[in-house]
């Protein structure tokens, strides 16, 4: 199955060059300097302190759910080590030009902007003890990540397609939050992170659909195994030696705060139904109709799910390193 899966990957190449203007040409991005205080210039002070004023505002769960969304993005060398285990999609020499190399290698250079701005904002905000943050990030690093897609790359388009989308849809949330409590920088920080990944949403979806067109049995097996086995969050090993449930206070915080929640969850397996046409596929192979039939019936139980959830208090507040200790 691997095998047929990585040849339909390579004879989508011509088509991976068309959506390569997924892509921003280098020279018309934005870069975390363009909005940050310029030390260069003499007038740093007041912009520095600005910054510092506004972040004053952002509550410790803002705080939480900012700095866990940044360790996601600082570890994007998992990501795209991801990618590259997939051999139809893999870039061979690093350099290589093949149409599916460009896309990862863009991909990466762009999201690479996002752990980079939010780093910076919480180094300069003062409001987080930053020694603390980076240790997270580098034992989500050095733990690493499994997708539990098996290298499968119809699996991994997958993902990353939900993934993508989640993430828009978490940096928008802080975005709004931010806004509310008086920090427009950090607003519009999160807002540009999230309009970049709403552009990288659009195009893994597209290289699903594609998928579907090619093989649609095949894409809506992968599709329910994917969903079976649970969209692993990117982040959930980022706990250090006895925080083995950092990942998870972290998510309490997301949901208690409604930047990311089971509803969002709900939400995004519903689009991704109804964006590949999975409802109204025909003439699937047996296996196919019943993944087509267990998927259409997911959104419901986790509907569900959602409803009892509502209102739940998860877990005790406790401390955090992130905030110096402080219990949330």
């Amino acid at each position: 199955m691997l095998e047929a899966h990585n040849r339909v990957i390579h004879a989508m190449e011509g088509f991976v060059e068309q959506e390569l203007g997924w892509l921003r040409p280098v020279p018309e991005v934005w870069q975390p300097s363009d909005f940050l205080p310029d030390f260069a210039l003499e007038r740093w002070p007041e912009a520095l302190q600005a910054l510092r004023t506004a972040a004053a505002g952002l509550s410790d769960d803002v705080l939480i759910v900012l700095v866990g969304d940044t360790v996601t993005e600082e570890a994007l060398p998992a990501y795209q080590t991801m990618i590259n285990r997939h051999a139809g999609m893999a870039d061979a020499t690093g350099a290589s030009d093949s149409p599916w190399a460009r896309w990862t290698r863009g991909w990466t250079a762009e999201e690479n902007r996002h752990g980079d701005v939010l780093n910076k904002y919480l180094f300069l905000s003062g409001r987080v003890q930053m020694r603390a943050v980076e240790l997270t990030t580098q034992h989500l690093i050095r733990n690493g990540f499994d997708p539990q897609t098996g290298n499968d790359p119809y699996k991994g388009l997958i993902y990353t397609s939900f993934q993508e989308r989640a993430t828009r849809v978490s940096h928008g949330n802080v975005a709004q939050v931010a806004q509310k409590s008086g920090d427009a920088l950090l607003s519009k920080l999160c807002n540009l992170v999230a309009g970049d990944e709403a552009r990288h949403e659009e195009a893994y979806k597209r290289f699903v659909g594609k998928l579907m067109e090619l093989d649609p049995s095949g894409t809506v097996i992968a599709f329910a195994q994917m969903m079976k086995a649970k969209i692993t969050m990117p982040a959930r090993l980022m706990g250090g030696p006895g925080e083995d449930d950092l990942f998870q206070r972290f998510s309490v915080v997301a949901q208690r705060l409604g930047v990311y929640t089971a509803q969002d969850y709900v939400q995004i397996l519903q689009h991704l139904l109804g964006f590949w046409g999975v409802p109204r596929l025909t003439g699937l192979l047996p296996e196919a109709r019943k993944a087509q039939e267990y998927l259409c019936g997911l959104p419901a139980q986790y509907q569900r799910f959602a409803e009892r959830l509502k209102g739940q208090r998860l877990l005790p507040a406790a401390p955090w390193q992130w905030l110096f200790g402080r219990s949330a």
